[in-house]
């Protein structure tokens, strides 16, 4: 899966949805008086259902009718830029869990005496392990207390919040390359991703300021940003881990501190 492309690709999604191109952000967000924050953006995986393209349709209209962000839903079906699809195409509104084998069929019961066959038993499928890091050595990105842990199957705990005060920096956590760096996707704020190889990318979201540009290459604990509030009621980092596209928890990678 091409995730660096994709990602490069949301901008381009984003103005669709008239949020324009992003600037570098180097100056402090003013943050006077208190007005309501936008709800935050989570997807709404709905398993085993697809959606057939219509004519007219986009990925980022066929994202928020199903209630999934359009970065979730390009990810989920390996769609590459410029995001061209096609009437009749179907999309999963599901995450692929590539590590999960596939389903064994159901197993038939012998007949009883009667000649009445008992109702057959589903076998389940194996419980993918978590994925392995591999040659990556993850750092934290913050230094804080967690606020929020990460919860599998929860949209709303797709990573870990990280409290902390505004204007400290927020680090790589490994090795990389950036491949987004804006506010076009809602309930991020100021957001920065970094892909470290094919399977892996992290993602850094609230800050009040943005250090680099997408294409820029970093280093395991380089600056990247400043900590803030863009899109949270309080000064953290939503701090994601995500694998082909996936979400995993943040603290089985992360060393202990």
């Amino acid at each position: 899966m091409r995730a660096n492309r994709i990602l490069l690709g949301v901008v381009a999604v984003a103005v669709l949805a008239s949020c324009g191109r992003s600037r570098l952000v180097r100056e402090p967000a003013s943050y006077g008086a208190r007005t309501a924050l936008p709800p935050v953006r989570v997807s709404q995986p709905k398993y085993g259902a697809t959606a057939v393209v219509k004519r007219g349709q986009t990925v980022y209209r066929i994202a928020t009718e199903n209630g999934i962000t359009a970065l979730d839903l390009a990810l989920w079906n390996d769609i590459p830029p410029p995001y061209i699809i096609h009437p009749g195409q179907r999309l999963r509104l599901y995450p692929l869990d590539r590590r999960e084998a596939p389903s064994r069929p159901v197993a038939s019961s012998p007949t009883t005496g009667s000649g009445a066959a008992s109702a057959p038993r589903p076998v389940p499928s194996p419980v993918a392990p978590p994925p392995a890091a591999g040659a990556l050595a993850w750092r934290w990105p913050a230094e804080g207390s967690i606020a929020t842990t990460f919860a599998s199957g929860d949209p709303t705990r797709q990573g870990v919040d990280i409290a902390g005060k505004a204007g400290q920096p927020v680090r790589a956590a490994a090795d990389g390359v950036v491949v987004y760096s804006g506010s076009g996707l809602v309930g991020y704020g100021e957001l920065v991703i970094v892909k470290h190889n094919d399977q892996w990318l992290s993602a850094y979201g609230h800050n009040r300021a943005r250090l680099v540009n997408e294409g820029a290459l970093v280093k395991a604990g380089q600056q990247i940003a400043e900590m803030g509030r863009s899109g949270a009621s309080r000064d953290m980092l939503h701090f994601e881990i995500r694998y082909n596209g996936k979400p995993v928890d943040p603290l089985g990678y992360l060393p202990a501190r």
